[in-house]
C-alpha cells in the first residue's frame, strides 16, 4: 500500500487519536500512526501491509471509548443505507421470506450483486444483520449490494406493483425450466425451515416452481436454489450486459 491511503470517514473522528487498529473478518490487521486532513480524511502516514489482500478504498471508522485507537464500525455500517436505491432498474428482485440462515443470506447478496439484483429481507429474520456469519459469507461485497428489509411481503407487492411473481417451493407442479423470465421479475424464496406460507403459495399456484430432485433429498439449500434460478433467468435474458 502506498505511503498516503485516504481512508473515507463517515463518522466524526477526533484528530487527537494517533493509531488505528484495523480488522474485518481476519483478514488483516494495521497499527499505524494517522493524520486528520483539513478535508476531513483520515491519512495513513506510513506504509502498511496486510497479508498481501488488495486494498479496500473506503472504511468505516468510529471512536472506541475504551481506548485512543479507532476501530471499524458494526457490520452493518459497512452495508448501504436502506433508503439508498441503485440508479439502474434491478435486473431481477430476489425476495427472501423470513430467512433463518445467515451464511445463506450472505451467499445470496453475492449472488445479487454478481448480476444486478435487488435483494429484499422480510422480516422477522432469524439473525441480526451485524451476525458474524453473514458477514463472513457475503462481506467483501456488502458495501456494492443494493437490498432492503421490509415488514411484510405485502410492502413488497406495494412497492413493486405489476411484477410479475414467481415462488419457489417443492409444492409447485411446474419446474423452473418451463418459466419464461423477464427482467424485474419477483423470485421469492421461503424461509429455510417452514417455507413460503400456503397463503403465498394459494394465489397464483401457476407461478409456483421447484427444481427437479429424486425423492431421497427433502429440499434443496437455500443460497444453491436461488443461485440457480437467478442464473437461469439470466441465461434467458442473453446474459449479462
Amino acid at each position: 500500500m502506498s505511503y498516503t491511503e485516504l481512508v473515507t470517514r463517515r463518522q466524526t473522528v477526533l484528530s487527537s487519536l494517533p493509531y488505528v487498529t484495523l480488522s474485518a473478518c481476519g483478514q488483516f490487521a494495521i497499527n499505524t500512526p494517522l493524520r486528520l486532513s483539513d478535508s476531513g480524511q483520515l491519512l495513513v502516514t506510513h506504509p502498511v501491509r496486510y497479508n498481501g489482500r488488495s486494498p479496500i478504498s473506503s472504511l468505516v471508522f468510529k471512536r472506541s471509548p475504551r481506548t485512543r485507537r479507532v476501530r471499524p464500525t458494526a457490520a452493518a455500517d459497512f452495508m448501504p443505507s436502506q433508503e439508498s436505491s441503485s440508479p439502474n432498474e434491478p435486473l431481477l428482485h430476489v425476495v427472501l421470506h423470513q430467512p433463518d440462515i445467515p451464511p445463506n443470506t450472505g451467499n445470496i447478496g453475492r449472488t445479487c450483486v454478481a448480476v444486478g439484483a435487488k435483494l429484499w429481507l422480510i422480516r422477522p429474520l432469524g439473525f441480526s444483520l451485524d451476525e458474524k456469519n453473514l458477514r463472513r459469507a457475503g462481506m467483501d461485497y456488502w458495501p456494492l449490494l443494493d437490498w432492503e428489509a421490509v415488514d411484510s411481503w405485502e410492502e413488497v407487492q406495494e412497492r413493486l406493483p405489476d411484477r410479475q411473481v414467481w415462488c419457489l417451493t417443492k409444492k409447485a407442479e411446474r419446474l423452473v425450466w418451463d418459466a419464461t423470465f423477464e427482467r424485474g421479475d419477483i423470485l421469492l424464496f421461503g424461509s429455510e425451515t417452514s417455507g413460503l406460507p400456503d397463503e403465498i403459495l394459494d394465489v397464483d399456484p401457476h407461478r409456483n416452481l421447484k427444481l427437479p430432485m429424486h425423492e431421497e433429498v427433502r429440499s434443496l439449500n437455500l443460497a444453491s436454489t436461488a443461485n440457480t434460478i437467478v442464473y437461469e433467468a439470466v441465461r434467458q435474458f442473453g446474459g449479462l450486459e
